[in-house]
């Protein structure tokens, strides 16, 4: 099996010194803070451990990379990224097949077919059903501006209103976790949009 822990060092150090500037959600936090903690969590639920934790992990860890290049298509970028380094940390070519499906589980709209995949599509957004949903919303939308896809307030939040509606966690275990968050998020929204209705 492949070595995780100079995977992982790898990751952070690429994250934290090549990011560019403006990427207020998508900073390394985001990968080491919370994606990779919620897929260990939902791993665990799930009863994934050896081998398959181990891809899981390596998957999280890489699955927002491409990031350094690019932000559009940044999923692809990401998988090559792991591609071409994955081999020189030991792992095997079925390996890295495992791992690059895993991280194209992350587009949106997620279509993730292997429990896997699964957990990584739900530990990606994991935020939906989390307390912290209203701050790292903010983020990403101060992230989008800064890139140049400003939004009003009714537009930014019609949208965020549409995104939690319409999205639905794989895992049994999200679902446990995050379900009852969501809806509370949901509601907060909604009580926003209500506001800027005009609306009691």
């Amino acid at each position: 099996m492949g070595n995780l822990q100079q995977a992982k060092e790898y990751v952070r150090n690429r994250l934290e010194r090549e990011l560019p500037p403006g990427l207020f959600y998508h900073r390394p936090a985001h990968t080491i803070q919370d994606v990779v903690p919620a897929a260990q969590r939902l791993a665990f639920g799930e009863g994934v451990d050896g081998d398959s934790l181990h891809l899981l992990q390596t998957a999280a860890w890489f699955h927002d990379i491409g990031y350094i290049e690019a932000r559009a298509g940044h999923e692809a970028i990401s998988a090559r990224i792991a591609s071409e380094v994955l081999p020189g940390f030991g792992y095997s070519p079925e390996q890295v097949d495992i791992v690059l499906g895993i991280i194209a589980a992350t587009v949106l709209p997620q279509s993730p077919v292997t429990i896997l995949q699964q957990i990584m599509a739900d530990a990606d957004l994991d935020v939906l059903g989390r307390e912290d949903y209203t701050v790292l919303n903010g983020e990403l939308r101060r992230e989008l501006a800064f890139f140049g896809q400003e939004s009003t307030d009714t537009e930014w939040y019609v949208g965020q209103m549409e995104f939690l509606g319409g999205h639905s966690y794989f895992t049994a275990s999200a679902h446990s976790l995050r379900d009852a968050g969501k809806l509370a998020n949901m509601a907060h929204v909604q009580r926003i949009l209500d506001g800027l209705n005009g609306k009691p």
